[in-house]
């Protein structure tokens, strides 16, 4: 029977696996490869504490998501493609409350980050 998210570690291995599968997504993969490039280390890390933030309450991640994913060339089809991932490897590592809130996270995440580029490229337009 799985666990649910409990742990730093666990944070660590739904981050590693996660991104691992986004790596390899022929969509995902060469938009975070060419922007992330040799950064992934520092990458996973901030990830890591991003997450355990959010979902351990550790209060150890300090910045603002949302900027660095402002002007990458995505939208709805990428976001939602990520939300797929992302649930199935929760889903493939953990059951319980904590990896429901992860999941719901993700999706809300997902949609406020779409919400604010679709806003971004419609004043850019005009």
């Amino acid at each position: 029977m799985k666990q649910d998210i409990s742990k730093i570690e666990d944070i660590q291995l739904m981050v590693n696996t996660f991104y691992g599968r986004i790596r390899e997504n022929e969509i995902l993969g060469p938009i975070f490869n060419n922007t992330i490039q040799d950064r992934w280390p520092e990458h996973l890390a901030k990830m890591y504490r991003f997450w355990e933030s959010i979902l351990l309450n550790g209060y150890s991640y300090h910045g603002a998501p949302f900027p660095p994913h402002a002007k990458l060339p995505i939208d709805r089809s990428h976001f939602d493609i990520w939300v797929g991932i992302f649930n199935n490897t929760v889903d493939d590592l953990f059951s319980g409350p904590i990896a429901d809130e992860a999941k719901y996270r993700g999706a809300l995440m997902a949609n406020i980050f779409n919400s604010k580029i679709e806003i971004i490229k419609s004043k850019q337009n005009n």
